[in-house]
């Protein structure tokens, strides 16, 4: 657009060098060349004139020092702080922010979104967040952050009191009666531990014995009565609901609990305890195994379109959309939630917003300022010159026209 204005400017300036001349060679022309002459002659002075109030916003004009050209580099520090207080008064006070917000269905546009679904059902947002999160897990440090993770789980439970929890816990456990799966269980696990380790079981015996036994052969028979009677026990507690061992494990589980609740001995054990569980280095060694395979599992899970974990993040995002698509009440909770949280922001960090809009373009060098704005406006710009060369040779026609008429 510049170089067409330029050479609409020469155009006019050539159409005047040869109307001017054909005007002495063809004096029977004189009068119409007349008209094309003062229309080409104020054509090139409007078409001037315009050019230098352009080139002035942004340069001086051929270089030249004239006062009050190049005004948008001298003048770039009043127009970032105009700027950025035009943008505070219109775009950044609570009142603008809230009136915008109330016509915003928010809840209902991210509703929207999440229910939008695109290469065969793989939502939107999970195309990227569950890329996002594969390389999250792969940029961190496994074994610092495994650390920091161990850490806080360890703080957090360095500060809970352990034994008024689980004393609690096993009240209501026997009140239930679900702790009795558990104890046959243990009863299971105690049958097949003694029978997978008899012969352990009878060396033992035979080695308390004393050389009398050993040597009359009475060993045997007491480490075989002993371990008959131990498999009698546990099968007749296993199958006897209401078996008398039963109520005195019941009785001794009560106990535990109360000592757990009430007992201060009781409970700076179990604190003693889960302390050094905590200082063990052990622990330690195995939640960084436990860590490093939970941490390649997600990678690996979140990276496979077909795996669970996106399923189920698929279908809590689309359930999630669809509540907010068909919930009013909630929509409405949200939409003020929203409102609330931008005027708030607004308010806090607005005076931020236009500092920072006023700083940044301050930091700018004025031939940056100067190529941005002239890069945004400058193509209107050179349609004024364009226009100012067209509207000074109509008004050079008109002025001829009056002064020969009169």
């Amino acid at each position: 657009m510049r170089r067409t204005a330029t050479l609409m400017l020469v155009l006019m300036a050539g159409v005047f060098a040869a109307s001017h001349v054909a005007m002495g060679a063809y004096p029977a022309w004189a009068p119409a060349l007349g008209y094309l002459n003062a229309f080409a002659e104020a054509a090139m002075v409007g078409g001037l004139a315009d050019w230098f109030a352009v080139t002035a916003l942004f340069r001086h004009p051929l270089g030249l020092p004239i006062p009050h050209t190049a005004i948008i580099p001298k003048k770039k520090d009043r127009i970032a702080d105009t700027m950025a207080q035009f943008l505070r008064a219109n775009f950044l006070t609570p009142s603008v922010v809230a009136r915008r917000m109330r016509r915003m269905n928010v809840a209902a546009s991210a509703g929207d979104f999440l229910t939008k679904t695109e290469d065969g059902e793989r939502s939107r947002l999970m195309g990227g967040g569950a890329e996002l999160l594969a390389e999250v897990l792969e940029s961190l440090d496994p074994e610092r952050l495994g650390m920091r993770v161990r850490s806080g789980l360890a703080s957090q439970l360095a500060k809970v009191e352990l034994a008024p929890l689980l004393g609690g816990l096993l009240e209501n456990l026997i009140a239930d009666g679900r702790h009795r799966p558990l104890l046959d269980g243990l009863i299971r696990w105690a049958g097949l531990t003694l029978e997978d380790n008899e012969e352990a079981v009878r060396e033992i015996i035979r080695s308390r014995a004393n050389s009398v036994l050993r040597w009359t052969g009475l060993d045997s028979r007491i480490s075989s009565s002993v371990l008959d009677g131990v498999y009698r026990l546990l099968a007749e507690v296993l199958v006897d609901p209401e078996h008398p061992m039963r109520g005195k494990i019941d009785a001794s589980l009560i106990k535990l609990a109360q000592q757990l609740k009430t007992d201060p001995a009781m409970q700076a054990k179990v604190e003693a305890a889960k302390n050094d569980l905590l200082e063990n280095p052990a622990l330690a060694d195995w939640w960084m195994g436990v860590w490093e395979r939970m941490r390649v599992s997600l990678i690996a899970r979140a990276r496979d379109p077909e795996s669970a974990l996106g399923d189920e993040l698929r279908g809590a995002l689309r359930e999630v959309g669809s509540a907010l698509q068909g919930d009013p009440r909630l929509q409405a909770q949200i939409n003020r939630f929203a409102r609330r949280t931008a005027v708030g922001l607004t308010s806090r960090y607005g005076e931020q917003i236009t500092a920072l809009v006023s700083e940044t373009v301050k930091r700018w060098d004025a031939g940056t300022v100067t190529d941005r704005i002239e890069s945004a406006v400058g193509r209107d710009l050179q349609f004024i010159r364009i226009n100012g060369t067209l509207v000074g040779g109509l008004v050079g026609i008109t002025l001829h026209a009056i002064t020969h008429a009169f």
